[in-house]
């Protein structure tokens, strides 16, 4: 729009602001309209409105930019302060402020080594954290339990990494789906691996010994999610031991540095992950078969020295013939002995004999009877006493085993009243478990046979169609009709026959449409639709 004005400035039109703005608008609008900006990204700010306002800048001029919440979404990647992109969108106007902006629905990295670039920066800002110190990484278990897979489902990733466990060690596998490319691939990945960590040991769900992240090959733009700062962190966060197989061999990412392990592929992840039964087996095997052939060898070598000591102790009746000829010996001089022993015993006693009379020994004998009477009259009242304490026990014992069988049967008779309740509690609701299944069975097919109702063709009839139909069926078109010898058009209120060509319809009455119990599923409705 031409703004024309005389040489005295008297004739000029006077605009509103409003209508200045709208103006301005429409003419950059009008003049750009869809744009491909290349630029090095300035500030960028990321309001809670989900929103992104950042500055596109050379070395001569900036321009502000805008990328709505649905067009942030839709990003593959994201711009960062620092980053040359190019930036796709449409001009406008914002007139709150009186400048002009670019609408940015796309983002892209101005060159593979712009990417590049950035990647290496941030992969020296976590570095300088201590994120990827060989230092922190943690020993993968020789044969997990419980092994975690952060993959895509649909994929043949986890076919591969389930086909490969299957043939060297079948381990239980927990898979938690994510998307392994696009704007949701960095915060799904980042909630899995933590989502297994906090996993209680021994909860209901069993907590992985090992986690897995895998995805296929692709570019750099496909592993970009695997790059992001929130994965990586979380990687390295991991109390639980991590194996990144992230693309083919040669694709490397940043959770290859902050994992615990490098898999080249997802396949040798697996094969990281657990041994080869069957070679695990043969060794065993053979270890097993080295330790029963040690074990006879050294039978055997103790065997060979017991029989190397014996040959060196000699007969045992040589050993045993000196002790032999001592017994002898001695048992020729015990008799003499005993002989004297005799002699001079019986010399000794002879005076001692002599002073012995009837009346000692009688005197002897009522003296040791008296006190054996002294004994007895001691001992009589014992046991008595003894029965009594006894007795004393007895009662003890008899009033303790009459409290702990009362203490017992009041237990038995409050866990049988528990028990009853909870039988009656469970009569109950298996009582009222098959009644409301009952009920929701019927109101299931209640609500099927209305939907049969009404997605019946009868139900379309009633709406003013019919349908034609002749000898050999239902005719759909005019030709058709045209060349039949006799039609008959089914109302919703009954059926007329009629030839086609002006014959008019036939004498015969209409014959009514019979009634449908309501679990008559009706002829065939694929011709109507």
């Amino acid at each position: 729009m031409d703004l024309l004005e005389d040489d005295g400035g008297t004739n000029a039109h006077d605009y509103t602001v409003s209508e200045l703005s709208g103006a301005v608008k429409r003419v950059i609008e009008g003049e750009f309209g869809r744009v491909r900006v290349r630029g090095e990204v300035g500030r960028v700010s990321l309001p809670r409105s989900g929103h992104m306002y950042f500055d596109l800048k050379d070395d001569r001029s900036v321009i502000a930019a805008v990328s709505w919440k649905g067009q942030v979404a839709r990003m593959r990647v994201r711009p960062e302060e620092g980053m040359e992109v190019i930036a796709t969108g449409r001009m406008t106007t914002f007139a709150g402020q009186s400048k002009y902006q670019l609408i940015v629905d796309d983002v892209e990295p101005a060159g593979a080594g712009a990417l590049m670039a950035m990647l290496e920066a941030r992969r020296k800002a976590l570095a300088a954290e201590g994120l990827f110190d060989a230092g922190r990484k943690k020993p993968i278990p020789w044969l997990p339990q419980v092994i975690g897979v952060v993959t895509s489902p649909s994929g043949a990733v986890i076919r591969d990494i389930l086909h490969r466990l299957r043939d060297r060690f079948p381990r239980h596998v927990l898979i938690w789906p994510v998307a392994v490319q696009g704007q949701a691939c960095a915060p799904e990945v980042a909630r899995a691996i933590r989502g297994f960590n906090a996993l209680p040991p021994g909860g209901p769900i069993p907590r992985p010994d090992l986690i897995i992240v895998a995805r296929g090959g692709g570019s750099i733009e496909d592993l970009w999610g695997f790059n992001e700062e929130e994965v990586v962190r979380a990687a390295a966060e991991s109390a639980i031991p991590l194996i990144s197989a992230v693309g083919h061999e040669t694709d490397t990412t940043l959770i290859d540095y902050a994992s615990d392990r490098r898999a080249p592929t997802p396949t040798a992840a697996a094969e990281m992950a657990v041994p080869v039964r069957a070679e695990l087996a043969a060794w065993l095997s053979e270890a097993q078969a080295r330790m029963a052939r040690a074990a006879r060898g050294r039978l055997e070598q103790r065997d060979q020295r017991l029989r190397d000591l014996a040959r060196g102790l000699g007969r045992p009746e040589t050993l045993v013939q000196p002790a032999r000829q001592r017994f002898d010996m001695w048992g020729e001089r015990l008799s003499p002995a005993l002989r004297t022993l005799v002699l001079r015993k019986g010399t000794r006693f002879a005076p001692l004999a002599a002073q012995i009379s009837p009346n000692l020994l009688r005197r002897f004998i009522r003296d040791r009877s008296r006190e054996v009477d002294g004994f007895a009259a001691r001992l009589r009242p014992a046991p008595g006493a003894r029965l009594r304490r006894a007795g004393q026990d007895l009662t003890q014992l008899t009033r303790r085993l009459e409290a702990s069988r009362a203490r017992m049967l009041t237990d038995a008779q409050r866990r049988n009243r528990e028990g009853a309740e909870r039988l009656a509690g469970l009569a109950e609701r298996l009582d009222r478990a098959p009644r409301l299944r009952l009920e929701a069975l019927e109101e299931r097919l209640s609500r099927l046979d209305r939907m049969r109702q009404t997605l019946g063709y009868t139900e379309t009839l009633r709406r003013g169609y019919a349908v034609v139909r002749g000898p050999e069926g239902v005719v759909t078109s005019e030709a058709v009709a045209a060349r039949q010898p006799g039609l008959e058009i089914e109302f919703a209120d009954g059926r007329l026959s009629v030839i086609p060509g002006g014959g008019g319809a036939s004498t015969a009455p209409a014959k009514p449409k019979p009634q449908k119990k309501k679990t008559d599923p009706g002829p065939d409705q694929g011709s109507l639709f």
